[in-house]
């Protein structure tokens, strides 16, 4: 290696956060609104450069906490962007993370340095992002495909009681996919994945629905 070969240089790293939540069945991701250029104004997902002093992970929760507030929360990073033109203003390299969590047990910042608002926002109702933002949220959604099938995730996002058409709603929502009614509430019903509370509640509306919470005794399987 040449240190002062001219390619090493102009060259940084990007971590940026792709944190999913349930809020009443519908699947949201956390965005902020971009109040500095490049990308004034626009929509975006957290993150920011990382430090020449850290690792990381430290660097993508520091950047995280710094523009949302949150801060306990498990990061995975999931892939890597590295189109040459991703930044106009030199090559920056994206290391790109997921988190779930339960957006009631954490307090939001009304507004940083960076970001005028910070929000949830419905997965499918995401604006054009900053950045490369849309592509590292679409591979950000088929990962979590990935782990709602083969991993505790659905714990993380439905800590509480919850009804079958919430729980439905986010694996459409998700998967992309319609599933029937009464086969999904027999497979996860027969399966001992979720317990009845003997509660109900009114759901969108309707008719009062039955509140369900998982079973901590049994793993979570793929129900399709």
């Amino acid at each position: 290696m040449r240190v002062n070969n001219p390619l090493y240089k102009n060259i940084g790293i990007h971590l940026t956060s792709t944190i999913f939540t349930v809020d009443k069945g519908v699947m949201k991701v956390l965005l902020i609104k971009r109040n500095n250029e490049p990308y004034l104004g626009y929509w975006a997902l957290p993150g920011g450069c990382l430090y020449n002093n850290e690792l990381v992970l430290e660097g993508a929760k520091r950047e995280l906490k710094e523009k949302t507030g949150i801060s306990d929360i498990e990061l995975s990073m999931f892939k890597v962007f590295d189109k040459i033109d991703r930044s106009p203003l030199k090559r920056m390299i994206c290391l790109a993370f997921i988190g779930v969590l339960d957006k009631d047990k954490v307090k939001l910042l009304n507004e940083t340095e960076k970001a005028s608002i910070i929000n949830w926002v419905d997965v499918k109702k995401v604006p054009e992002l900053a950045y490369d933002g849309n592509e590292v949220l679409d591979s950000a959604i088929n990962e979590l495909r990935e782990m709602i099938q083969s991993t505790e995730i659905l714990k993380t996002l439905f800590p509480k009681e919850f009804t079958l058409p919430e729980l439905q709603s986010v694996y459409e929502s998700i998967l992309n996919i319609t599933i029937d009614r009464r086969n999904f509430r027999k497979k996860m019903i027969t399966s001992g994945i979720i317990i009845d509370t003997n509660k109900t509640v009114n759901y969108n509306g309707k008719k009062p629905a039955k509140l369900y919470i998982f079973n901590d005794k049994c793993k979570i399987k793929s129900i399709l």
